[in-house]
């Protein structure tokens, strides 16, 4: 949905809320207009921020994601759209998306919103992500898990099951961004626990980026351009 000029110029002084919402899955959902992005929050973590979601336009930027052959992408936990929309707006990457969000609430916000300027082709599944991980039977070289609910990834998409699901849906040479929350320093611990515990069992050669505020953990570190690299 576009905006008046008018609103996009002052939601660089002073955030907008255009409309609120609430769902099965979320008691507050917020659509803001901030510094002339779309916000999508809840009651307590922002679930999209358009280009300035910054913590997957640091990782894109860390994996070179310009000089990486990608068609097919699945996004568990699709939000406001942030990561397509950042592809096609910041990266100028057209991908073909499955974006599994188990919010249909979500998902009318983010149709309403954000996916009329997108130019990619996106399949919207409304499902869980383990529901959805245990029975797909495509590959994707990208596979980007961002699944929240309010500030907390669900303790189901932490198993070793569930990571055994996502690893199988890797395309050969595919890369895995899985997001997790590294505010606080029990948050950066809980991080660093599940990295060493679970995420390294199923993904041997994992590695991880700090994208200031959460970290980014990745299938295989060799993926990772280091800085000034």
């Amino acid at each position: 949905m576009k905006q008046p000029a008018w609103k996009r110029l002052l939601s660089y002084a002073t955030p907008l809320t255009l409309e609120t919402s609430q769902s099965d899955y979320n008691p507050l959902l917020r659509v803001a207009l901030k510094r002339g992005q779309y916000q999508l929050l809840s009651a307590n973590a922002i679930y999209s921020y358009g280009a300035m979601y910054d913590n997957f336009v640091k990782a894109f930027q860390r994996i070179d994601i310009k000089n990486r052959t990608v068609e097919d992408v699945l996004i568990l936990g699709f939000g406001l759209g942030s990561i397509p929309y950042m592809l096609e707006k910041v990266f100028d990457r057209k991908y073909y998306y499955t974006a599994v969000e188990i919010d249909a609430e979500v998902l009318h916000l983010a149709n309403k919103y954000v996916v009329p300027d997108l130019d990619s082709s996106i399949n919207f599944i409304v499902s869980d992500a383990q529901s959805f991980v245990a029975v797909c039977e495509e590959q994707f070289q990208l596979i980007c898990m961002d699944v929240f609910l309010d500030d907390k990834v669900p303790e189901e998409l932490q198993e070793e099951d569930f990571l055994e699901d996502v690893k199988r849906l890797l395309a050969p040479g595919g890369i895995l961004l899985y997001n997790k929350l590294a505010y606080r320093e029990p948050d950066k611990k809980e991080a660093l626990h599940f990295l060493e515990t679970r995420f390294s069992t199923v993904f041997p050669k994992a590695g991880f980026m700090d994208v200031d505020g959460n970290f980014i953990l990745v299938n295989d570190q060799a993926f990772i351009i280091k800085k000034g690299g």
